[in-house]
């Protein structure tokens, strides 16, 4: 990989205004303040919970429930028997 790339994909780890390379190389502690400040502002703590997919979003947590997949299952059951409901009629008139 070329230098500038890999750059380019680091730079939103560290912004580089706060932590440049004579800040960090001084010696002196008084250079790195503005990254302590920054990064004692970033949250801390475990990542919350991430509700991707119908399982983590119906099914896990406080809201869990098995409404979702009730209501699919009886909206397959009016589906196929409105599909056998129409078969009937044409094949049989009455």
């Amino acid at each position: 990989m070329h230098a500038s790339l890999i750059r380019r994909q680091l730079g939103g780890i560290i912004p580089p205004k706060i932590a440049s390379p004579s800040l960090l190389s001084s010696g002196s502690g008084e250079g790195l303040a503005p990254l302590v400040n920054f990064y004692s502002k970033l949250p801390k703590g475990p990542a919350p919970p991430s509700g991707r997919g119908l399982k983590a979003r119906f099914f896990n947590g406080k809201n869990a429930s098995a409404a979702p997949a009730a209501w699919i299952i009886l909206g397959l059951f009016g589906f196929g028997y409105a599909i056998d409901y129409q078969k009937h009629h044409k094949n049989h008139p009455h």
